[in-house]
């Protein structure tokens, strides 16, 4: 049986006895997840998601970049407009994990061999230290006009081994972070 035909087969019978047609557009939970796309670290088995609760944003890393920022705009303007409110607060949970493949991108010769092969530069990127990185990613957020001030943005770093995840950064308000 190929790969496909078991996602395939697992489908189906996630189908059988589909009841969440009518899940509203906007989460449960008010909540956008940004994290790693290792297939270890699967938001809505770590943090015990259901469907519906939260909007998840997957990338190397899970680290904000400038189409993770264009993301979540794009999210802020779509949100106030299905709410009718000009500055929804939304929740933004920024959630990294330990053994991280990402920090390979922190290695000046894969940098170097990735600009030069593919043009690409992950130097901003590259995972060094996670709590450090997180608290960056913050910033990135507090530092975008495009992002509304009424996010509530938090930082939580997974760790891989015993399953846990630690609060970095607690919960705060974008326009408090830029007052």
């Amino acid at each position: 049986m190929s790969e496909n035909s078991v996602l395939y087969e697992r489908n189906r019978l996630f189908a059988e006895d589909f009841a969440a047609s009518e899940l509203p557009v906007l989460p449960k939970l008010n909540t956008l997840v940004l994290t790693c796309i290792d297939a270890r670290v699967d938001p809505a088995h770590v943090l015990g998601l259901e469907l519906g609760d939260a909007v998840v944003l997957r990338n190397n890393g899970g680290r904000v970049t400038r189409s993770v920022i264009e993301e979540i705009a794009a999210l802020s303007m779509m949100v106030a407009k299905l709410t009718q409110d000009d500055a929804p607060a939304f929740n933004v949970v920024l959630m990294q994990h330990t053994h991280c493949g990402a920090q390979n991108f922190a290695n000046p010769d894969f940098q170097d061999a990735l600009k030069k092969k593919l043009g690409i530069d992950v130097s901003s990127y590259a995972i060094t230290d996670q709590p450090t990185d997180l608290r960056t990613d913050i910033a990135r957020l507090r530092d975008a006009p495009e992002i509304p001030g009424t996010l509530v943005v938090s930082a939580l770093l997974y760790d891989v081994k015993s399953g846990l995840v630690t609060e970095i950064a607690g919960p705060a308000k974008l326009s408090d972070l830029r007052a």
